[in-house]
This record gives C-alpha cells, structure tokens and sequence, in this order.
C-alpha cells in the first residue's frame, strides 16, 4: 500500500512539473517570462465575464449617471489605447459604492467606485487609478496568482496523498476570490510602472500615479480617525498595499518620462463629478445624525448615539461600545405568515425559542422573542424582532445584548427597534443623501471659511483638507465640498 501511494506522488510531481514549464510564458509588457499556464488568454475574457454581475452586486450596482460612466470610459480607453496586449477588450465600470476602491478582473474587466472619484482630484489622477488597474490585466497578475495557486493546490494533494491524510489538502486549498485578494509588494510595483508608462503615451502627467496613492492614503486615515474606527468595508488598500516605499518609487518612475503637453484636466474632472453622490446613496440608504433612512424603500429608523454602522447591500450592521450589536435586514415571507409563526416555523426554525410574542410597531404587526447565545466567545442574550412591512415581506432585527450591560443601553436597543417606521411622502422626497459641489474660494477666503460650507456632523475642515488634498486656499481656484 505504501509503494503504490509513493509511485502515484511521483507521477503527480511529474506531471505538475511538466505542466510548469508547458505554462510560462514571455509577456509583452513586462519582457519577462511568467508562470501563468493555467489560465489562457482565451479564458481571462470568461473569467471576468463570468464574475461582473457578482462584483457589481456586491458593490451596490452600476452608478445611474450615463454622462459620468461615459467620462469614466472615455479616460479608461484613452489609457488602454495604447497597451501591448492588443487581444483585450477594455470595459470600465463606475460602481454605486462609497467604499474608496478600484480593481481589475481578468479579460479587461476594470473598476472603480464613486467612492474613490470623490477623492481624486484631477482627470489624470483618475487616468492613474485606471493606468495602474490596466497594468494589472496587461502584466497578467490575476493569471499568475491563479496558476501558482492551483498548483499550491496540486502539490497540497501530491503531499495529501503521500501522507493519507484528505485534510491536508483541504488546508492548502485555494480560496474562489483569489484573484481578488492582495497583490504582492512586486505586483504592485509593477503595475505602477505599467500604469506610468500608459499615462506618458496617453500624455497625461505621469507624476499623477504618486499624488493620488499619497491624497487617497491621507484621506482614509483622516476618514477612519475621526469615525473612530478602521475601515471594516473592502477598500483600496485591502488589495493594493500601500507603502512610502511605493509612493516613493512611483514619484522616480515617473521622471523618466517627459513632461506632458497637456493640463492635467483639473477643471474637466471637477464638472464631471459635481453633482456625484457622496457617501451612501438613496439605493442604499444613508445616515443623517443617528437616523437611517431609505427613501427608495420607504422606511427609517433611528439608532443609538454612537454607534459605528455598516451599510451593506444586504444588511445594515450597528455596533456599540459596549460589545452590543444590531443586525437589520430584509426577508421574504413567502407563506404569508403571522409575525409569530414567520419567527418559528421559518426564520428561526430548529432554535430553541422562549416565548415568542405578538407586538405593534408603528401600526405595523410585530413579534419578538430572545434566547441565549454567544457572540466572539462572549455570552449575550440575543433579541429578534420580525416586522410585517406586507402579506409577503418582512423586516427583521437581530440584537445581541452582552451579559451586564448598563440600562441605558437596554433602553436604546428597545428604541432603536420601536423607532422603526414608514416614510412619509414628504421625507422620501426631502431626504436625500450628501452630494459633491463646487464652491470658488474669494479673496478672503481661508480653509476654515470654505469648510463652514460643508455640510458634515464632524471635523469639517479636517475633511476640506484631505477631500481636496491641500492644506491652504488659492483666490479663484476650485474646491470640493460635501452638501446635502
């Protein structure tokens, strides 16, 4: 039994040999030859196809504003226009998303969310972003990891074999969002000095690369020290690590090539964008103070002072200082069940329940009940509460309670689920979300007074400064600001 496990390993180790060095190739843009057999050309355009729906879902849907899509494209394709990978077809998408992000599938699949223009500050620095992107597809960096993963994934089950033991493999596997995930530090590098080199063909400023990695670097650490938290959402900086380092290498990079004829399309980049929804849209429903609201459903409730939320597609997540947490979510009640049963016989089918109970909630039918549960190893009671929104929906909040918890807490969690409530017409009308303008800065102008216009709950000249990357105001230029 040995003998014959040991002479299948071999033939394994053979064939995954051979298959190496049937898979690298010399890449055009790169000169250098790479390890990326085990997804061909022909399959990259697939791939990406394959997974666009699901990227767009994730990231709260394709941004309704054709004029700025368009913008994003033409920019993307005057970047892509001159690549050495003439056998992709380039398609640039402007995501519905707050979250500052921009990547790449395979076959030409680039993206970039609403969240991240709102922090670029010309038209070249959005061509950087997509530069950099485009240096990813052309470099072939998705195609590489994938192939060196499933050959990690091969040699886990040569090894697995050897060893008879199945659970090797299963600790070697390689995870569906691989092509997602982080980039290594060469990759990144990489694709800056890809990046760089369309942005000189497309004669944009090359310098543009650096000023955006530094501006955006500053604005997320600014953004997540006055909230107070770090950023829980996917971003930038999940899947491309920034370092001085980088920056730094970029910024040299970029003086091998000459200057650009053209501006850096400060003021076409600013019109584009004027207009553009800033933080969480009406899609998606938005914060104001300590309310949500979501006209597009038609629904609001008010949550506990300082408590940090995540608004998801699916789901919208409160979490306070105390260790409490408030889930909020949508469901389908497809029997069309009493609040009480929809919470037995469906939602929390197989749980041990304690006494579930009929309640009204803002003339809409309710119920609610608790059992014991345990949340990052902590007891908590949790607390479900199922709202009737019609005969076939439900709206539904999960809170989980720490054991010892002050009253006042207690008290806010109850409020925050009885504050649950239809909008009236008038709120889905008069409620909207946050928005970029353009102001003009006069002659006495000063950051402090240009921030006074902005229209957010804290540090309002911290945000000036790191939404328009500067530190001073100059009479007759340009500047952002976030309005409702």
């Amino acid at each position: 039994m040995q003998k014959s496990i040991f002479c299948k390993g071999i033939l394994l180790v053979t064939a995954c040999f051979s298959l190496f060095l049937g898979g690298c190739s010399t890449n055009p843009a790169t000169g250098r030859s790479q390890f990326d057999g085990l997804m061909s050309r022909e399959a990259e355009a697939g791939i990406g196809a394959e997974q666009h729906n699901v990227i767009v879902a994730q990231y709260g849907g394709i941004y309704n504003d054709p004029k700025l899509q368009a913008y994003v494209n033409e920019i993307g394709q005057r970047v892509a226009r001159n690549t050495e990978r003439r056998d992709v077809t380039y398609k640039f998408t402007l995501l519905d998303s707050p979250v500052v992000n921009a990547f790449a599938l395979p076959g030409g699949y680039v993206y970039i969310t609403r969240g991240l223009l709102a922090v670029a500050n010309d038209e070249a620095e959005l061509a950087g972003v997509l530069g950099h992107e485009i240096g990813h597809i052309t470099g072939r960096h998705q195609a590489a990891r994938y192939s060196q993963g499933v050959l990690t994934t091969l040699g886990a089950t040569i090894v697995g074999a050897a060893v008879g033991d199945a659970n090797v493999t299963r600790a070697l596997g390689v995870g569906n969002n691989l092509y997602m995930s982080s980039y290594s530090r060469d990759q990144e590098m990489e694709a800056d000095a890809l990046g760089i080199r369309y942005l000189s063909r497309a004669d944009y400023d090359t310098q543009a690369m650096g000023s955006f990695l530094g501006a955006m670097g500053r604005y997320v650490s600014t953004e997540d020290r006055i909230e107070g938290k770090e950023n829980a959402q996917a971003s930038y900086f999940s899947s491309h690590p920034q370092t001085q380092e980088r920056v730094s290498a970029a910024s040299r990079a970029a003086q091998a090539y000459p200057p650009a004829t053209s501006d850096r399309g400060e003021g076409r980049y600013l019109n584009a964008i004027s207009g553009m929804t800033y933080g969480d849209s009406a899609d998606q429903g938005f914060m104001r103070g300590n309310n949500f609201y979501h006209p597009s459903l038609g629904f609001m409730f008010t949550l506990p002072e300082n408590y940090q939320v995540s608004n998801q597609p699916s789901r919208i997540a409160a979490a306070g200082q105390e260790g409490s947490l408030i889930v909020m979510d949508r469901a389908q009640n497809r029997g069309g069940l009493d609040p009480v049963n929809y919470i037995v016989q469906d939602w929390m089918k197989g749980e041990r329940m304690n006494n579930p109970e009929n309640i009204t909630i803002n003339g809409m039918r309710a119920a609610t009940d608790s059992f014991p549960g345990t949340m990052n190893g902590r007891q908590v009671d949790i607390r479900v509460v199922a709202i009737e929104w019609s005969r076939n929906e439900v709206y539904r909040f999960q809170i989980a309670i720490p054991k010892g918890v002050s009253g006042n807490t207690l008290n806010q969690l109850k409020t925050s689920t009885y504050s649950f409530r239809r909008m009236t017409d008038a709120e889905r009308t008069s409620q909207r979300p946050q928005r970029i303008a353009l102001v003009k800065a006069g002659a006495g102008d000063t950051v402090d007074t240009l921030a006074r216009r902005m229209q957010v709950d804290k540090a309002p000249a911290e945000r000036f400064r790191v939404l328009n990357n500067t530190s001073t105001v100059t009479a007759g230029r340009t500047y952002k600001i976030i309005t409702d």
